[in-house]
């Protein structure tokens, strides 16, 4: 269930001047996505685009801005749209812990040390190992297993057959502050989920980050190492392959079967062609837009980055 504020007790709670308009919202989300029941806000300019087709009921934005808005979509003017967004993600988040009544199959085998949050559904032939916690309203679907000590954070959903191994952790908050004047960090409460699909398997101790807004996707039989770290509304495309190290900032797009070395990297807000390879130790800053191999940092395609290294090679050899 949503939680719903109206427009005049969130201008008094963000301490902004409030249009006299009698408006229910019931969420926050971006100005691609924003229903007119939900804020949004525009902070960078290269997201104003985005400006004129927006279907949000209110909008957290500049004075100088507000005028782009289409018509009935309602200005809330202030000169940090991001922080007062970073204050209002906190109105509308939810408790991370709720007990109560949840279901469970019949045919699922669940140790007596996990425990299991209100409203989360177990499916047929799931095996949840010691010491594992499903937070409120998981759902996982049949012949799924959740090894000793995973964490998994309210409203995640997971496919059939899917593998989690210990101490790994699903839907934590992704990084996310914006800063005050005089430095301080507001931090930004998460309010997305993670969506795990069918047939995909989670080494030990990954974390995957559940979203701002929306949701961080896992894709069908994608394969996932001990000890990588995926940031919050990344998209990963079926039958990836992440080796152990691998790091994604947010909102990384990889394409079906991209393959990513030991310890190699992504920046955020881009995206990789399916059937890319990035060898170990890559680092990802722009958009690959053409399958291939690629090494090194910055990153080239493969053949060149072994060229590179011959040619380094020789002149250390010379001097």
């Amino acid at each position: 269930m949503k939680k719903e504020y109206s427009l005049r007790e969130i201008c008094n709670y963000l301490n902004i001047e409030c249009p006299n308009v009698d408006k229910k919202i019931r969420g926050i989300n971006t100005l691609s996505d924003a229903k007119e029941d939900e804020i949004s806000f525009l902070e960078n300019k290269k997201y104003e685009k985005y400006l004129k087709n927006t279907k949000a009921g209110a909008v957290l934005i500049r004075e100088e801005d507000a005028s782009k808005l289409p018509k009935g979509v309602i200005p809330l003017i202030t000169d940090e749209p991001y922080l007062k967004l970073a204050l209002l993600t906190k109105l509308f988040a939810f408790s991370p812990w709720e007990d109560g009544g949840y279901q469970i199959a019949n045919s699922a085998k669940v140790h007596p040390s996990a425990v299991i949050g209100k409203g989360a559904k177990i499916g047929a032939n799931v095996e949840i190992m010691p010491n594992a916690v499903i937070g409120p309203y998981v759902e996982i679907d049949e012949g799924s297993v959740i090894y000793p000590n995973v964490t998994i954070y309210r409203d995640t959903k997971i496919g059939k057959n899917v593998k989690i191994h210990a101490g790994s952790v699903i839907g934590s908050d992704g990084f996310g502050y914006a800063h005050t004047k005089d430095g301080k960090h507001i931090k930004i409460y998460h309010l997305g989920k993670v969506v795990i699909e069918d047939d995909v398997e989670i080494g030990a101790n990954t974390t995957i980050d559940r979203a701002v807004f929306g949701e961080t996707r896992i894709k069908k039989g994608s394969i996932i190492d001990n000890l990588v770290q995926i940031g919050h509304n990344c998209e990963i495309g079926e039958y990836s392959i992440l080796v152990s190290q691998v790091g994604l900032s947010g909102s990384t797009k990889l394409g079906r079967n991209v393959v990513m070395g030991g310890q190699s990297a992504t920046a955020g807000h881009l995206e990789i062609a399916p059937f890319t390879t990035i060898a170990a130790r890559g680092g990802v800053t722009k958009s690959i837009k053409e399958p291939g191999v690629y090494s090194g940092f910055p990153l080239m395609p493969h053949k060149s980055w072994l060229k590179l290294q011959g040619i380094l090679s020789r002149l250390l050899k010379k001097s």
